[in-house]
């Protein structure tokens, strides 16, 4: 780990929050205006929305990088690539799931991680905050914190343990259609052995398997930026999260989340089958 000095680990951990502060007001002055927000497409073909938060939202918190830690790499969703000099990388989205975000649904949130540098791109994550604005939540793993505070005030994290196997499990997922029509049929064949299975919640489904109130999530189709944050705070609460190989998830694609090992076997044996 090229982060080994726990003061500067607490140094890196408040800076990430200070990042989140930033792009948790830009984001919370946009949203739910009256007659809804508006956004630009930035597909040809099809529709992927982006809007005036995401693009400020990340601007700022790259603003406060580049005076703060201009020695580190930059990836982000909306401004592109920075390389940098130091071995580290920070990986933001600034409005995850921007769907629910210009429908007005508390379901979005501020991706925020720190990575190893890899020669093409951000490699494994050291750290990483899944912030909730509108709810006021923020899920912190890494570094030795896996906790998170709310309305509620400040708690632990930890991913439920074994609980029965798929017939009694949670799964979440963002779109029904999971990618491909092959890795659609495939996901249907998870979704018909789980208890529940519900869509459309972003990166805040990973906050939630985190949290230990739900068991999976399977998606596809994905980015850096989607996965990295993510996978910082399940793997700190104790949950696992590889792409549907049972390899690494961080450079996005495939990715199944899983709230403890018992349950990610069953679910890999089914994707891969």
């Amino acid at each position: 780990m090229p982060v080994q000095d726990p003061a500067e680990q607490i140094a890196l951990i408040a800076l990430a929050e200070e990042l989140a502060e930033c792009a948790r007001k830009i984001s919370l002055q946009h949203f739910r205006p009256q007659g809804g927000i508006g956004a630009a497409n930035k597909l040809a073909s099809g529709f992927d929305p982006v809007t005036e938060a995401d693009r400020a939202g990340e601007a700022a918190m790259r603003a406060i990088l580049q005076e703060r830690r201009p020695q580190d790499g930059i990836y982000g969703e909306e401004h592109g690539i920075k390389r940098g000099t130091s071995g580290l990388t920070w990986v933001l989205d600034p409005i995850d799931g921007t769907r629910g975000y210009m429908s007005g649904t508390p379901t979005w949130g501020v991706l925020i991680a720190l990575c190893e540098e890899e020669a093409d791109g951000p490699g494994a994550p050291l750290m990483g905050v899944i912030d909730q604005p509108y709810i006021g939540e923020r899920f912190i793993g890494g570094f030795g914190r896996a906790d998170m505070t709310g309305p509620r005030g400040p708690s632990k994290l930890a991913a439920r343990p074994a609980q029965g196997g798929l017939a009694s499990a949670t799964l979440f997922s963002t779109f029904p259609e999971v990618g491909t029509p092959e890795e659609g049929a495939a996901f249907a064949r998870v979704a018909a052995q789980v208890q529940l299975t519900r869509y459309g919640m972003d990166c805040y489904a990973y906050a939630l398997v985190a949290a230990g109130q739900i068991d999976l999530v399977i998606e596809a189709g994905l980015f850096p930026y989607d996965v990295a944050a993510p996978i910082a705070v399940i793997e700190a609460a104790g949950g696992i999260v590889t792409n549907w190989q049972g390899g690494p998830a961080y450079r996005g694609g495939q990715v199944l989340a899983a709230a403890n090992a018992e349950i990610h076997a069953e679910a890999l044996a089914i994707l891969a089958g």
